[in-house]
């Protein structure tokens, strides 16, 4: 792939969602019904194409959490085609007037919804990402440029192709849905320098993946570098329920971004809290690194550095910190986290309310999981990424967030004196 090509994929993109941009909600909706039932009945084709990349990734020695983000199975294919449901059920955004008000002058204005354009999605090892980028793209109108890793060529060529299918089906431009078919970095460069036809960029992957984007693209990125997630167990916690959420945030499935990284205890609770806790992580081979304090109370726990509340395992390790207070847990939270996932248990309205105020991360939840932070949990119907920066969006990023907003103004025909 050259420089022509990058141009006329590009350039194809914003056609086609020039093109989507107008279209009716009924034809968006035709397409993402098309899509799913394309992927339900080329399922033996999607497996095979899939357990190509996953033998690949075994015989290049690929780490266990990645090759379980690349799985493809029942479950996933299932998630796939019921994300495509929730999504088609959703309210179409675009044309929507989110606020308006009427001038002195009797002039009327208000904010109306619209694409943002033609959005590059670059993504690692997950299937379902494409299936979730293309859908939200679709229904609010945005063409979209995939750029899988190619560590899942096989299977993203195999979904896109379907996709692409369901397009044409409902009149649709099949160019609203591009795939970059090469793993090639210099090829993605020059993608990141079509500012002129792109208009957003959003990474999903690693830290490392991120920051080259960021680092070589004149387009507005999105991103999120790390899911360094909390729960913090306070003063009067209902223990009970303590174990059940700090079990799930950190054991459910370790190796995504909402996964919990440091457990939080407050020093009223430790000694009743975490030996039982930690014999619960231990059995589910997870590996404690403890504060001294923290290694007072239960016996032949590694000891923390400062990094360790700093690092992102994606793994079965967990971090583990007595703190004083909720200001000072509230602390911890803010200097060491992402600005991702945070969870507090608490049986005290006020320190619940303080935690959600206080915390400066995209998602705070109280009595509940980090792993709910997740677009498909939380009712967009799927998610094209999480926002980690507050520019546009912040957080887990649905239909909304795939729109602008522009000015549209009736009058009768006043003029500026």
């Amino acid at each position: 792939m050259n420089k022509q090509d990058v141009a006329g994929i590009a350039e194809k993109a914003r056609q086609a969602g020039l093109k989507l941009g107008t279209v009716g909600t009924v034809k968006k909706d035709d397409a993402l019904r098309f899509m799913a039932e394309g992927l339900s009945e080329s399922k033996a084709a999607l497996f095979a194409a899939n357990a190509e990349d996953i033998t690949h990734a075994k015989k290049h020695g690929m780490q266990p959490a990645f090759i379980d983000r690349l799985t493809m199975n029942e479950k996933v294919l299932k998630s796939m085609i019921d994300g495509l449901n929730e999504v088609r059920a959703l309210k179409d955004p675009i044309g929507e007037i989110t606020k308006a008000w009427t001038r002195p002058n009797g002039l009327l204005v208000g904010r109306m919804r619209i694409p943002i354009g033609v959005i590059l999605m670059i993504y690692e090892s997950r299937p379902n990402v494409t299936v979730d980028a293309s859908a939200l793209c679709i229904k609010s109108g945005n063409a979209v440029i995939l750029k899988g890793g190619s560590e899942a060529i096989h299977s993203n060529r195999a979904i896109v192709a379907i996709l692409a299918a369901a397009l044409e089906k409902a009149s649709l431009p099949p160019d609203a849905i591009q795939f970059i078919d090469t793993p090639d970095k210099d090829v993605l460069y020059e993608f990141l320098e079509k500012d002129e036809l792109i208009d957003l960029v959003i990474p999903r992957g690693g830290e490392s993946l991120i920051r080259s984007v960021a680092e070589h693209s004149r387009i507005p990125v999105l991103k999120h570098y790390k899911g360094i997630c909390h729960v913090f167990v306070d003063a009067g916690a209902d223990l009970a329920r303590a174990k059940r959420i700090c079990f799930n945030a950190k054991v459910q499935r370790p190796g995504v971004c909402n996964a919990m990284e440091t457990l939080l205890v407050h020093k009223d609770v430790a000694q009743a809290f975490l030996p039982d806790m930690i014999a619960m992580y231990r059995e589910a081979g997870v590996e404690i690194r403890g504060c001294e304090e923290t290694r007072k109370v239960v016996q032949d726990i590694k000891p923390a550095t400062e990094q360790d509340w700093y690092t992102e395992y994606l793994a079965l390790i967990l971090a583990v910190r007595i703190v004083d207070s909720l200001e000072q847990a509230i602390g911890h939270i803010n200097h060491f986290g992402s600005h991702h996932t945070d969870s507090i248990v608490t049986s005290d309205v006020d320190h619940s309310m303080r935690f959600l105020r206080e915390v400066d991360s995209s998602t705070v939840l109280v009595n509940a999981s980090t792993r709910f932070s997740d677009g498909f949990q939380l009712g967009l119907g799927a998610e094209i990424g999480i926002s980690t920066s507050k520019l546009h969006a912040f957080g887990p990023m649905g239909l909304e967030e795939l729109t602008a907003q522009k000015f549209v103004i009736m009058g009768s025909g006043q003029i500026r004196e």
